[in-house]
């Protein structure tokens, strides 16, 4: 399976207002495997970006001035996505301004190049519902070592978000193992006789209890107080 983990720096936050994109970052995997395929670009939007977006991304209104326009990059871009599921932070954010990019050069919207779009934000919501979910917050949450974040940039946001993509999956992805692993032994089987084992009891304390009513009362809430065991007999 390849995905293309994506990430745009913009002149400002409105594609429909006139901002337009100055950076692109993409990271390939396959079979959640990082291929060193990445793709990266700077680009003149031809405007200058925003104070704020420059407090952002830092990358001056100079330094693009000699780069190429989207519409130089658009078609090794777009084979280089061609049937990739794409996987992007905020995916409504990046995918507007890429279609937005699309359409000023007479081209199909974004997701008509991409087998699939995947929203993380969308995906961690579900995940940690009423935490923070930006990428800081995830990779700090998860372990994901984003010290060389001082600022915002769409190559190394693209790396990490694979790094915490990784991480948000990593059960899914055991459980593949597990069972790769139970279909490969085939039909050998070691016989050990547990009856001499006696294993420890350990209860939980009180802490322990409180936390993990905690985490039944946040699963019942982000499903809408759906959950069986709230309707279950006590």
């Amino acid at each position: 399976m390849r995905q293309i983990f994506l990430d745009t720096e913009t002149t400002g936050l409105s594609a429909d207002n006139g901002d337009r994109i100055i950076e692109i970052g993409c990271v390939e995997l396959f079979n959640r495997k990082l291929t060193g395929n990445n793709k990266h670009f700077y680009l003149n939007p031809g405007r200058d970006s925003h104070e704020e977006a420059l407090k952002v991304h830092g990358i001056s209104n100079e330094f693009l001035q000699d780069k190429p326009k989207f519409e130089a990059v658009a078609d090794e871009l777009l084979e280089y996505l061609q049937g990739a599921e794409i996987i992007i932070h905020n995916a409504a954010f990046d995918v507007g301004f890429l279609t937005k990019e699309l359409a000023l050069i007479g081209r199909p919207a974004f997701k008509e190049f991409a087998a699939s779009v995947t929203d993380t934000l969308v995906m961690a919501k579900e995940m940690f519902p009423g935490k923070r979910n930006s990428l800081d917050a995830l990779c700090s949450r998860l372990g994901v070592d984003n010290s060389g974040r001082t600022r915002h940039g769409a190559l190394l946001d693209a790396e990490l978000l694979a790094d915490v993509y990784i991480n948000l999956t990593r059960g899914q992805d055991a459980l593949l193992i597990d069972l790769g692993a139970s279909e490969s032994a085939g039909p050998s089987v070691v016989q050990i006789d547990l009856r001499a084992l006696v294993l420890p009891v350990l209860a939980a304390n009180e802490q322990e209890i409180a936390a993990h009513d905690d985490v039944l009362k946040q699963i019942d809430k982000a499903s809408g107080g759906k959950t069986l065991w709230q309707r279950a007999p006590a």
